[in-house]
């Protein structure tokens, strides 16, 4: 049985267990991957009730974060009432299970609950694949763009380009 739950700190090394495997994946089938993430980023979302896990017979299978605010992205649209998904990272022995699919249908209630009207995410504006996919799973894309430069952001989201993808409620 599938359940989505809020992480907590003592998942906390687990995360960035997961977050390392994901660059070892990203290393293996794409020209970029992350750069690492602030641990007090990530502490900071758990205690804000923002970092999710996704558990099957007990095991974490697939974790994720959200925000309600995402504006050196999302620029002038962030004014619109959001949810924004970002760092699923799926086991290597959960993969191909299409977490996506579920996670948006957690979202679509979630995001219900806060008077949200749109679940939105981004990807690399070059990676086909994932653009494929996310569209594939009910997100519309709405283009590429390249994000205003900040600290706030990882390391990663310097001088690239993202792919812009949401689903209207």
């Amino acid at each position: 049985m599938l359940t989505i739950q809020h992480s907590t700190q003592e998942d906390i090394d687990e995360i960035f267990r997961f977050y390392d495997m994901a660059v070892e994946y990203q290393k293996k089938v794409f020209h970029k991957h992350w750069q690492g993430f602030d641990r007090e980023l990530v502490e900071k979302e758990i205690k804000e009730k923002r970092q999710w896990k996704i558990i099957i017979d007990d095991t974490i299978a697939c974790v994720f974060a959200i925000t309600y605010s995402d504006p050196f992205i999302w620029k002038e649209k962030d004014k619109d009432p959001s949810i924004y998904i970002h760092r699923i990272v799926t086991h290597d022995k959960f993969r191909g299970r299409n977490f996506v699919v579920e996670i948006i249908k957690w979202c679509k209630e979630h995001a219900k609950e806060k008077g949200k009207k749109f679940i939105r995410l981004d990807t690399w504006g070059d990676n086909p694949k994932l653009i494929d996919h996310y569209q594939k799973c009910g997100f519309t894309f709405l283009g590429i763009i390249t994000p205003t430069p900040s600290m706030d952001l990882p390391k990663h989201y310097d001088c690239i380009n993202l792919s812009l993808f949401e689903i209207k409620l």
